[in-house]
């Protein structure tokens, strides 16, 4: 290895630790390409860097000067090693974003913090773990015809269900199976998506870098390329990214990068859906000087 400056750990998980995607897999070839262009920018900075599954129990983080988080898009189903792994790691290294940060954002229950510090997001009703209500009722408390109800703590819309008062006594036995585990939320679904898709914009350092819309695939309401989703070029109004930014302003400690990922509610007016500061995709191939955004933060965190 050359002489560098620093040492970054690029964090992953087992499925995508390979350098080379093989023939056809464009979803490990998309990771490879944002990763690639991260680590030409680090090494412009002298900083050496190296992709690592999170999980692995052969790394020692003590030789990494900060570990910043990219793909591990498996944590959400292993959340007791993940939280177990985060408090050890933390007194090993740097982590970026911060643990505390990753922490709250963990669990959905960060957007009712939110909405207290004055950001709009969609509005949320959580039902808690242990709890057994009948999703009908809860339709009729809300005063919604429709809504979506997922966990607290998921990802790629693992057990995201759209539900109505026909659906809802179909879903009612899953909703139940996962309220012994876990806490959920449900939210209106917002009809918006549908048509104009959710804007995705990247924060970094507080400041815009770019924006992506995803669409759903016609019969869907999914965004999630996982789902058949497809992700568009987007420039957004000044109000949006004033609004993102905001958004990302609004977090304690301040995210060194993020996604602010935003739809139009009911009345037209933008509403936080989630903030992804744990592992946000942020298509760095669509706007390669992200990429480069992106490194000058992180050497910051680095250098100091």
């Amino acid at each position: 290895m050359p002489l560098h400056v620093a040492r970054v750990a690029l964090l992953t998980e087992a499925r995508y630790t390979a350098s080379v995607a093989a023939e056809g897999d464009w979803y490990l070839g998309n990771i490879l390409s944002d990763d690639q262009l991260l680590q030409t920018a680090l090494a412009r900075h002298g900083i050496w860097s190296e992709r690592l599954d999170w999980a692995s129990p052969d790394v020692d983080w003590s030789k990494f000067d900060v570990a910043v988080f990219r793909t591990t898009w498996d944590y959400f189903d292993r959340r007791s090693q993940f939280t177990r792994w985060l408090n050890q790691v933390r007194t090993q290294t740097r982590l970026c974003n911060d643990a505390a940060l990753v922490t709250w954002n963990m669990d959905k229950h960060y957007l009712a913090d939110l909405e207290a510090r004055g950001i709009p997001v969609v509005p949320t009703k959580f039902v808690e773990r242990g709890s057994s209500p009948k999703l009908a009722a809860l339709l009729d408390e809300t005063g919604w015809a429709e809504a979506i109800i997922k966990p607290c703590v998921s990802g790629a819309a693992r057990h995201t269900y759209r539900v109505n008062h026909t659906s809802a006594a179909s879903l009612q036995p899953t909703v139940e199976k996962l309220l012994l585990d876990e806490s959920l939320l449900l939210q209106p679904f917002q009809t918006s998506v549908l048509e104009q898709g959710e804007d995705t914009l990247m924060i970094v350092g507080g400041q815009f870098t770019h924006a992506v819309r995803k669409l759903p695939k016609r019969g869907d309401f999914r965004v999630q390329d996982d789902h058949g989703g497809t992700v568009h070029p987007y420039e957004p109004p000044p109000a949006q990214i004033e609004f993102a930014q905001r958004a990302m302003a609004a977090c304690d400690p301040a995210p060194v990068y993020g996604r602010v990922d935003i739809v139009r509610d009911h009345q037209g007016n933008y509403v936080v859906m989630e903030l992804e500061l744990i592992e946000p995709e942020l298509w760095l191939r669509h706007h390669t000087p992200a990429a480069t955004a992106l490194a000058d933060a992180i050497a910051q965190v680095v250098l100091g």
